[in-house]
């Protein structure tokens, strides 16, 4: 697989980020809240990412743009393991992720937090499938 982040992956339709956040699920991993939903595939990518980081958290937008280059790449190594389980299942994934600390993290912070969310989000995935 090509760890690339195409178009397709993002989340950008205001109407399906509406449906994630009335109706998706939700967890917290530090400094980190997720949301997710899994719903009917729409377009050829497995899952879908969303990544706010709000003017509150981070007042600089170096600094929130900092965060989500690092939380893309990031996402960007490791979602092959979910994108796996996504591929057996009839789903497409929705995911919402949310930096909620008011400190910058270095990459491999962020790489570690970012491998258990996906990993939590795979085991999701596969206990919704059957």
């Amino acid at each position: 697989m090509r760890e690339t982040f195409t178009k397709a992956e993002r989340l950008y339709h205001k109407k399906l980020i509406q449906q994630l956040y009335a109706g998706g699920s939700r967890f917290s991993i530090p400094p980190f809240r997720i949301r997710w939903l899994l719903v009917a595939p729409e377009n050829p990518a497995p899952a879908r990412l969303l990544i706010s980081v709000p003017r509150a958290a981070l007042p600089g937008a170096v600094d929130r743009n900092l965060i989500k280059r690092r939380i893309r790449e990031a996402y960007r190594r490791h979602k092959s393991h979910l994108y796996t389980a996504l591929k057996a299942s009839p789903y497409q994934l929705l995911i919402g992720i949310t930096y909620s600390s008011q400190t910058l993290i270095p990459t491999p912070g962020i790489q570690e937090k970012i491998i258990v969310i996906l990993h939590r989000l795979t085991k999701e995935v596969e206990k919704a499938a059957g």
